[in-house]
């Protein structure tokens, strides 16, 4: 654990915290990455369309499945479990390919990647243009106040925000709006900060594209008096989250900010194949940061590779979430708290801890 002067984060994107990061060369800076030859590279970062076609007819077959279930057993007990099935795989399992889709690195064919990707953004809510280039500053500026617009916990944390998160609430309440005043033609200014001119017109036309199909959704519930279609639809993003919540927030919490040190402020925990299927490896989450064009499918070979350059990782969720607890409850009266993961004897030393009382006194 590790603990410096208490300081004040500032988590928008053009405020005090994104100068001193640019002053200081957090924003931007050249990352920590374990040796791996240029043959094992190469062979990890082969692309191919298999893993993923057999992964993607297995999803959409079991979210058609599922979805036929709650059609056909609708208005009886029978349809919980199949409603449990469909919304964990349209509001969790949505995610990971929208992650990994917009990566580009799922299929070899590019527009598989865009196909997919498409459809999962509109399953998570998720504007397809704005939040492309929103996680390509996710992985340019990782955990850098000021800079990261993809900070799921910030200090302190908000406990009562990240418990709603698992309802999805917080998607109708912050994602639903976002949508709308895209389509309305206004991106907000830490939008504007990383989403370039020239594709800003396009964000608003993906985001008239999703809230058409949302009206058009909510008509048709009215005109067939049924619940139905906002449950196949809408509604999913409410009740299915919990999944995609519970792994999710375990990539980056509790750890260091402002470092350029992918195993400071990133975690890799071990999961069971449900999981994993649901999450596409994204458990392996310190590998992908580092090495983020290798296919999902090649992430445990990854993993095997460069484990002795890495913290061990969580053995399983539940330890991940009884090792950040302590953490959070200490956080949240000193912010500059955190989990300092030890390196194993055969690993490099860790690279560039940076903290906000080293930016302020460099700043000044």
């Amino acid at each position: 654990m590790a603990t410096t002067a208490k300081t004040k984060r500032d988590y928008s994107l053009v405020g005090e915290s994104t100068r001193r990061a640019i002053e200081t060369g957090l924003a931007s800076a050249e990352w920590y990455h374990t040796d791996v030859s240029r043959k094992a590279m190469k062979e990890l970062m082969q692309r191919s369309d298999g893993p993923a076609i057999r992964d993607t007819i297995i999803w959409i077959s079991a979210i058609l499945g599922s979805a036929a279930g709650i059609i056909w057993f609708w208005s009886t007990w029978w349809v919980v479990p199949f409603l449990v099935v469909y919304g964990v795989l349209y509001g969790s399992s949505s995610d990971s390919r929208w992650h990994e889709c917009g990566h580009g690195t799922a299929f070899r064919t590019r527009w598989m990647n865009d196909v997919v990707y498409q459809i999962a953004s509109f399953m998570v809510m998720r504007n397809p243009v704005t939040w492309r280039w929103s996680h390509a500053r996710h992985h340019t500026d990782t955990i850098i106040v000021g800079r990261d617009a993809e900070i799921a916990v910030m200090r302190p944390p908000d406990l009562l925000k990240a418990g709603l998160a698992f309802t999805g609430i917080l998607d109708f309440r912050y994602s639903l709006p976002a949508l709308l005043r895209q389509a309305l033609g206004r991106l907000s200014d830490d939008e504007k900060s990383y989403v370039p001119e020239m594709e800003q017109g396009k964000a608003v036309l993906a985001a008239r594209w999703h809230i058409a199909v949302y009206v058009a959704t909510i008509a048709i519930a009215i005109a067939l008096k049924s619940w139905l279609p906002l449950v196949l639809i809408d509604l999913p993003r409410l009740y299915g989250t919990w999944h995609m919540v519970m792994t999710g927030l375990l990539q980056h919490i509790g750890l260091a900010d402002n470092v350029v040190d992918h195993r400071l402020n990133t975690r890799t925990v071990y999961m069971n194949p449900i999981s994993r299927f649901i999450y596409w490896n994204m458990n392996y989450h310190v590998e992908h940061h580092m090495f983020p064009m290798v296919p999902y499918h090649a992430l445990p070979r990854l993993h095997d590779l460069i484990k002795h350059d890495l913290p061990v990782a969580n053995p399983s969720i539940w330890h991940a979430y009884r090792e950040v607890w302590p953490v959070l409850l200490r956080q949240l009266r000193y912010e500059d708290y955190y989990l300092k993961r030890e390196l194993p004897p055969t690993a490099r030393p860790y690279r560039g801890e940076f903290h906000e009382a080293d930016m302020s006194a460099a700043a000044e």
